[in-house]
């Protein structure tokens, strides 16, 4: 009985709730549905006064211009590669790259290790306009400038700080005694990070691995910058340029703004399941 009103009491409490709930999911999705209809619809169907229509017919024309080009777009084909070429290098990189640092910082502390990682996540806060120059002056020194390796080289770098705190506070939660005995069996510094740490670290590698890949795959700044000609830019800045020359092609627009989700929203629905376990294992805890 004492249940049963209980349950009574917080019906309209519930009902509030999932109320607001419904209203935040159409807010959330509406914008998703706009995008979709008006991908799929042809040049003559887009207005303003009939935006929120189906589409009188299912066609993949807009996507096949967006992808290919034609009447003055430049199509996404070799854009979307160069994203690629860029972004899964640059991910597994700075994957390794914060798992070697927070190892360091966290089982092998010495004098100003604390300062150390300070100013590593100093780097976080720096913005990225500040320092464009100096960054394109850099690049031009080691000849990597608008190139693609230029561009894996500064996601790498501008990617240290996050990866060094996620896996840092990752390899917190392992215990000291394990480290302890490995060198104790001998095992050396790699040794010790490569048969203790690194399979005790999965978890860790897919929150880093989603959040790395995602952040360069969706960054427009650095690859209109470091880019300095359209064969190498990456898909957000074609993205961007995805228009005709006299008048915008809006379901193509839509259609290109598709292609480019279309990547990290496949990450998200194979492995965010496994992204959230990281997370509730420690990789962002601490």
């Amino acid at each position: 009985m004492t249940a049963g009103l209980r349950r009574r009491r917080l019906q309209p409490g519930r009902l509030l709730l999932y109320a607001l709930m419904s209203v935040l999911a159409v807010v959330f999705v509406a914008p998703v549905y706009l995008l979709v209809i008006t991908s799929l619809k042809s040049f003559d169907q887009v207005s303003l006064s009939r935006m929120w229509d189906l589409p009188r017919g299912f066609s993949l024309d807009s996507f096949d211009r967006a992808w290919n080009g034609g009447e003055g777009v430049i199509g996404m084909r070799g854009s979307f590669w160069n994203s690629v070429r860029m972004a899964l290098p640059a991910t597994v990189i700075s994957c390794f790259t914060g798992s070697l640092n927070g190892y360091v910082l966290s089982k092998w502390r010495f004098p100003g290790s604390n300062l150390l990682f300070a100013a590593i996540l100093f780097g976080m806060f720096i913005p990225y306009q500040s320092v464009l120059v100096p960054l394109v002056d850099v690049l031009r020194e080691l000849r990597l400038y608008g190139t693609i390796n230029g561009l894996i080289l500064t996601h790498v770098v501008y990617g240290i700080p996050i990866t060094t705190l996620i896996f840092r506070n990752f390899y917190a939660g392992v215990p000291n005694e394990m480290v302890e005995a490995s060198a104790i069996d001998g095992a050396d510094f790699f040794g010790i990070y490569r048969h203790v740490m690194l399979p005790l670290s999965i978890p860790g590698f897919v929150v880093v691995a989603i959040w790395q890949f995602t952040s360069i795959w969706n960054e427009f700044l650095f690859g209109l910058i470091i880019t300095n000609a359209p064969a190498l830019r990456p898909v957000t800045v074609t993205l961007q340029n995805l228009s005709g020359s006299q008048y915008t092609q809006w379901n193509v627009q839509m259609a290109g703004a598709l292609i480019v989700a279309l990547p990290t929203l496949l990450v998200y629905m194979f492995l965010g399941r496994y992204f959230l376990r990281g997370m509730m294992a420690g990789a962002l805890k601490g």
